[in-house]
């Protein structure tokens, strides 16, 4: 029986899943800061191949191109194709979106299609098991909703710009975004306290404080390179307020953390709504929700009082991967299913 990878190449995380005899049966997540070389992409790949061992397929996704060390997401698309061709060998496809597979030399050539399109691949791969449905996958960095209707993908944009525009892709994420970018203000002691344009903090000390975070889904460094602690996340969401932790309790920072979690969703909601708007799907459609901000996608699935459906359940996963399996759909979808064009 064939063994096939899939892969998810963001500008943070490499993301791996393996397909063999008709179920899942092993999910990686190494950090690959592309932004500070490409080395960091070959030493996440070492580390992965490592565990998995032989595999006769490589189905691969990107949103990697972004990454600045790349001139611009074309050379990005490309730069990375070679690069991984070159690891992987003939056995890599990549996903072009409705094109469905190319070999990396027609990926190459293909940035517009290639680029940025790991959200196709998921709900591709949903659409094949849902008709009717929204997706909504919060990741480290960012938000993808898209509608599935008819078991047809139901996207309005394709580009990140087109996606941005239209409600599809929301630049909040779990983990990664800087707080500065959440919320101008926060209640704390009975006054709003205004937040500084200044990168002291993550989501991730949010909703460690908030009581909402998998310590495993944190794997990059804190913002002030300090350890990751209730202790040190109260110290750098104080820091934003241009406070020290002393000058409150910790059930106030406590409170700061929820309403910044709050906040965050409210942003999310606000772009799902106007997804929404288009009438696409029926109104007891269910949300199919993957990422490591499912936590935060059941709270708005009970405000919208639509059902959810965990992307796992999608996925014929081996006992213990299914958390796993949540937070890597688009390398999930990619060793369970894809089509070759």
């Amino acid at each position: 029986m064939e063994r096939r990878l899939g892969w998810d190449v963001g500008g943070a995380h490499l993301k791996a899943a393996l397909f063999e005899n008709g179920r899942l049966v092993g999910v990686w997540q190494e950090p690959s800061p592309l932004w500070r070389g490409l080395e960091h992409l070959d030493s996440a790949l070492d580390r992965i191949l490592a565990a998995t061992g032989a595999v006769q397929r490589h189905h691969l996704t990107m949103t990697g191109e972004l990454a600045d060390i790349f001139q611009d997401r074309a050379s990005g698309v490309r730069l990375l194709c070679e690069r991984l061709a070159a690891r992987l060998g003939e056995e890599l496809l990549v996903h072009a979106g409705p094109r469905g597979l190319l070999s990396a030399a027609d990926a190459a050539r293909h940035p517009e299609l290639v680029g940025s399109a790991n959200w196709h691949a998921s709900a591709a791969f949903i659409a094949h098991t849902v008709d009717t449905a929204l997706f909504l996958d919060m990741g480290s960095t960012t938000t993808d909703i898209v509608p599935i209707a008819g078991r047809a993908v139901r996207n309005a944009g394709y580009t990140d710009s087109e996606r941005l525009a239209c409600g599809e892709l929301v630049y909040q994420g779990f983990t990664r975004t800087s707080l500065m970018a959440v919320a101008r203000a926060v209640p704390f002691q009975g006054r709003m306290a205004p937040l500084m344009a200044e990168h002291f903090a993550t989501m991730a000390d949010a909703a460690r404080l908030a009581g909402h975070l998998d310590e495993e889904d944190d794997q990059m460094p804190t913002a002030d390179g300090r350890d990751k602690t209730p202790a040190h996340s109260r110290a750098r969401l104080a820091r934003m307020l241009g406070a020290d932790a002393a000058d409150g309790s910790d059930e106030d920072w406590r409170a700061v953390a929820q309403a910044l979690t709050e906040a965050q969703l409210r942003l999310v909601h606000d772009a799902l709504s106007l997804v929404l708007s288009r009438g696409d799907l029926a109104p007891d459609a269910p949300l199919v929700i993957a990422g490591t901000g499912r936590p935060l996608l059941r709270r708005l699935a009970q405000r919208l009082d639509r059902g959810v459906i965990e992307f796992a359940d999608l996925a014929d996963c081996r006992p213990g991967l299914r958390e796993a399996a949540s937070r890597a759909a688009p390398a999930v979808a990619l060793a369970c299913g894809g089509r070759q064009a």
